[in-house]
């Protein structure tokens, strides 16, 4: 459309142009002589219009025909404005013509016109062509359109039926992909990527739930079994007392485990970020040293600490705090009489590291890539208490704080090879 418009005024323009160029030369040529030289000029044009498309018409003051090729003066030629388009017979044919009057004074008039009947031929042409050529485009973009979308439709159809068998409660399909590496590639491969943590997520939910179910179950039935025995068969007051007591320390830990797991559910959503500020770590890591070192040396083990002068972090205290406890307690629990637990800290260009070490069973490689879920305890620490959230903790809130737990053997290749857990924390 833009095209048509632009040629067609084109075509105008130049018309236009070329009437008025033609006018004001025969105006100059009347006011350099007389009416006579003014139809000479005339003559002299028509003579010379091979194409024959000019058009001229001189009229006296009786309105008499002096000059031109034009019969009679025309209707439309006696309004008000100067430029007029009318129809017009010539040789036997009808035609449109673009004329301009002009007013010569003391009674003579002329017309100055072109027969722009080729120019409508030419501009009739034009439509034609832009009008096929714009059927094309549309049929061309109408087929293209058809193919996107069956190319589209192809390639997201594996989606559509992942999505539909997810929607459905089916966590096991995944997208499948090509070589191509394209957008669509890197989709499905998002996709599969979420749909695994999901899946992961999902076990772990059966998992903690089962979990909680096995462990709370044994303490639960063995505080009943107490408290029924104890109603049933108590001798005296201070057996029922005794009972009670145990009950209720049984009741702590069910409510210790579930304080626990609401602490990891809370920590793991970043509810604690709110409580980052700066701060430097020796002083409390001194503080929880000297706590267990007397709780070590009452139970015939030894506890060295070697923690710098400085050790600044912008993090949670409260919560690096109590997994240093977690770590602390671990250690202390599996490390035998007269063995040595280790606490170490080292500041370096870009990471605190916080190392607890001890003597004790150590663990597999297979249990060290579990420790950390919730509840997992290894077979060396079925017979020791707890409740397996420990290490959980501690994986969370370095996570937390975009640090990372690692797991090794404090004495590599002995007997005991013991355990060193080492949280590493970007430095402030």
């Amino acid at each position: 459309m833009v095209l048509w418009w632009n040629t067609a005024g084109a075509l105008d323009r130049q018309v236009e142009a070329s009437i008025r160029a033609d006018a004001t030369a025969l105006v100059e040529r009347r006011r350099a002589g007389d009416i006579g030289a003014l139809v000479s000029a005339i003559e002299d044009r028509l003579a010379l219009d091979v194409a024959n498309e000019a058009l001229y018409l001189l009229l006296g003051p009786d309105n008499r025909r002096l000059a031109g090729n034009l019969s009679a003066w025309p209707v439309e030629a006696s309004g008000e404005q100067p430029w007029m388009r009318i129809p017009l017979e010539r040789d036997g044919a009808m035609t449109e013509a673009r004329l301009l009057r002009v007013d010569l004074g003391d009674g003579h008039r002329l017309l100055v016109g072109r027969d722009v009947a080729e120019k409508l031929r030419l501009r009739a042409l034009l439509s034609e062509g832009i009008a096929w050529a714009a059927s094309a485009s549309a049929g061309l973009a109408v087929l293209g359109a058809w193919l996107l979308r069956r190319a589209l439709e192809n390639r997201l159809r594996p989606v559509y039926r992942t999505a539909a068998a997810v929607a459905s409660g089916d966590l096991s399909p995944r997208v499948p992909l090509t070589e191509r590496g394209d957008e669509f590639d890197k989709l499905g491969a998002t996709m599969n990527a979420m749909l695994d943590r999901i899946a992961q997520l999902m076990e772990g939910v059966r998992g903690v739930s089962d979990a909680i179910a096995h462990d709370l179950r044994t303490p639960i039935a063995r505080a009943r079994a107490k408290l029924e025995e104890a109603q049933a068969s108590a001798e005296d007051e201070a057996a029922l007392r005794a009972a009670i007591e145990q009950g209720i320390a049984d009741l702590d830990g069910i409510a210790r485990v579930f304080q626990a797991v609401l602490r990891i559910a809370e920590v793991e959503a970043g509810a604690r970020r709110a409580a980052f500020r700066p701060t430097d770590l020796s002083p409390m890591l001194a503080d929880v040293a000297e706590l267990y070192g007397a709780s070590a040396e009452a139970h015939d083990q030894h506890l060295v600490a070697e923690i710098p002068e400085r050790l600044p972090l912008v993090g949670d205290r409260d919560l690096l705090g109590q997994a240093l406890v977690n770590l602390l307690d671990n250690a202390l629990k599996f490390t035998p009489e007269g063995g040595t637990v280790r606490l170490a800290a080292r500041l370096g260009p870009d990471a605190v590291e916080i190392a607890v070490s001890d003597d004790g069973p150590g663990m597999p490689e297979a249990d060290r890539r579990r420790a950390g879920e919730r509840f997992f305890r290894a077979d060396s620490a079925r017979s020791t208490p707890g409740s397996g959230l420990g290490l959980s903790l501690v994986r969370a809130v370095a996570a937390l704080h975009a640090g990372e737990v690692l797991l090794t053997d404090t004495h590599p290749g002995a007997e005991r090879p013991g355990l060193t857990v080492t949280l590493r924390l970007p430095s402030a």
